[in-house]
């Protein structure tokens, strides 16, 4: 269900929306006869990993989706639109160009304002992908609640776009830089369904295990789809929309670290980034690059991984789902 018709049909509203929105023609195909199609945010590729990496991964991502049946849908804003399936070579642009802003919900207005470019957060990504009728997205870690959250208040806005946008985001648990209990219980508190994917613990990004123990689990990509059939259901009462929903796979085990291993990283990274004074929205690519520099590149290899782990399972997903809500609408036909 597009979330801009969930408010009574085609609208004024939609109309103006319909202007700063461009989908790719392979996207908008697929989504009018309602073939699978997978988000995927952007900063990953503006600013979590180095060039050429972040290049290399991005493509290998959106390779592995099409693997798996779906249509990748890579999302960005660039020439004051929010754009639906970026191309090989916008994305190459947004692997290299400098000025990138970085996208969250409450970044969108002004950034589509400004003419900058721009890359996408989950939430950002969230935000647009529900608005082009997209419900699975694949990322590596959403943000969360930061260490020392109590000083600074610093709580990541994908957790409240979760709270409120009907997407099944597929990740490695949240960053590991962040504070993992406290992300967990803020999540239960704004009742966002957490499930592990083959695991009954949230995975801590880097490592497969946190200690954190989940209450549900899914062990299939048509269990996963079932579960969000019936999530999005249950938002047809009421306000018309729904919670989404976090999906964590842990990192493929010939990739994971150790979580004492990573533990001792990003204290020493926290340290670098107090002394240099990072703040803001600075604060997560600084730590990535510096954990990423302390662990000699093992970071960067796991992050790899998990992305394009994360995606290929968000695909078939996204395949499970689509397949089921045919045999759905056919049932209902008959």
């Amino acid at each position: 269900m597009n979330v801009l018709r969930e408010f009574g049909g085609k609208s004024r509203l939609e109309d103006k929306v319909a202007g700063l929105i461009s989908v790719r023609d392979d996207v908008a195909a697929a989504l009018e006869r309602r073939a699978p199609v997978v988000a995927l945010e952007s900063t990953v590729i503006a600013h979590g990993l180095p060039w050429p990496h972040n290049l290399e991964t991005a493509r290998s991502m959106e390779a592995v989706v099409r693997e798996a049946g779906a249509t990748p849908a890579t999302i960005g804003i660039l020439d004051g639109k929010m754009v639906v399936g970026l191309t090989n070579e916008q994305i190459a642009f947004l692997a290299e160009a400098q000025d990138v802003a970085k996208v969250s919900r409450s970044d969108v207005s002004a950034v589509l304002a400004s003419g900058r470019p721009g890359a996408t957060t989950v939430a950002g990504t969230m935000f647009i992908a529900a608005r082009a009728d997209i419900h699975v997205l694949a990322t590596g870690g959403i943000g969360g609640v930061h260490r020392g959250s109590e000083n600074t208040y610093d709580i990541s806005a994908d957790l409240t776009e979760l709270s409120r946008t009907p997407v099944a985001v597929v990740c490695a648990g949240a960053k590991a830089i962040l504070d993992l209990p406290r992300t967990v219980e803020v999540l239960e508190t704004l009742g966002i369904p957490v499930v592990g994917y083959g695991t009954n613990e949230f995975p801590a990004f880097y490592s497969r295990a946190s200690g954190l123990p989940l209450q549900h689990r899914v062990d299939s990509p048509d269990d996963v789809a079932r579960l969000i059939r019936i999530q999005w259901d249950l938002g047809t009462f009421g306000q018309g929309f729904s919670a989404g929903i976090v999906i964590v796979n842990p990192p493929p085990a010939e990739s994971a670290l150790a979580r004492t291993e990573v533990e001792s990283l990003v204290v020493s990274a926290l340290e670098a980034a107090e002394v240099a004074g990072i703040r803001g929205k600075n604060v997560t690519p600084f730590l990535l690059e510096e954990v990423g520099r302390t662990s000699r590149g093992k970071t960067l290899e796991t992050n790899i991984a998990l992305l394009i782990a994360n995606a290929r399972l968000a695909a078939r997903i996204a395949v499970a789902y689509s397949a089921q809500n045919s045999r759905g609408q056919n049932a209902v036909s008959r």
